[in-house]
């Protein structure tokens, strides 16, 4: 049985420095009249139940998205699974309801309506751990459903073990692989230098 969108809690990461960008919070930056955040937001709502925002900015910036803020809970910007820890154990401590996490990154405006759904069905489908997207033969892991109740073995390999690849933590467990066509634009591109911002902005012009 699937489970239900109140059983998922929805993880928006932007706890990166976004040295490529010059730094700064490259979320608030603005794409055709909304920000990259308020795009992911609007993405992911409707895709889950609760909804926090994992930053190690100052929460007052985020103050108008009327979200909780939760900064990585592993100190020295760990990376991509210090943020996925991060929303296993918010969703421990604020969602008990929650068996799993969805994870969608700030900078990639143009994220499918329907990832979630399909990352649920191929968990499902495969008896799966957990679920990552893909497209044009790539791994998506910061697009990913994750189990909540393996977030103490995350800790230990993220504290204990310093482990700082994604890849070699899945690749500890069973993972399904979602395909989604790049065929007409990669659905998850993603604004790292300014030049993407640019080339989003001619995306979105062309749509």
């Amino acid at each position: 049985m699937l489970p239900e969108q109140k059983s998922i809690c929805g993880l928006l990461l932007a706890g990166g420095q976004s040295r490529r960008m010059g730094g700064g919070d490259k979320c608030l930056m603005t794409l055709g009249g909304k920000t990259l955040l308020q795009r992911i937001v609007d993405t992911a709502m409707p895709q889950v139940g609760p909804l926090v925002l994992n930053t190690n900015s100052d929460p007052a910036l985020f103050g108008a998205f009327e979200l909780p803020v939760a900064p990585d809970v592993i100190d020295g910007f760990a990376g991509p699974l210090a943020g996925v820890l991060t929303g296993l154990e918010w969703a421990q401590a604020n969602a008990p309801e929650c068996d799993w996490v969805a994870s969608f990154a700030c900078d990639a405006p143009f994220a499918p309506a329907d990832l979630v759904a399909r990352l649920v069905a191929a968990v499902m489908d495969q008896d799966a751990d957990m679920a990552c997207a893909n497209s044009g033969g790539r791994d998506h892991p910061v697009f990913a459903l994750w189990p909540v109740r393996l977030a103490d073995d995350l800790r230990k390999a993220v504290v204990n073990e310093e482990l700082r690849k994604v890849d070699v933590w899945t690749g500890r467990y069973k993972i399904a692989r979602v395909e989604f066509d790049a065929g007409q634009g990669d659905p998850f591109f993603n604004v790292n230098r300014p030049e993407d911002l640019e080339a989003a902005a001619a995306l979105l012009g062309n749509a």
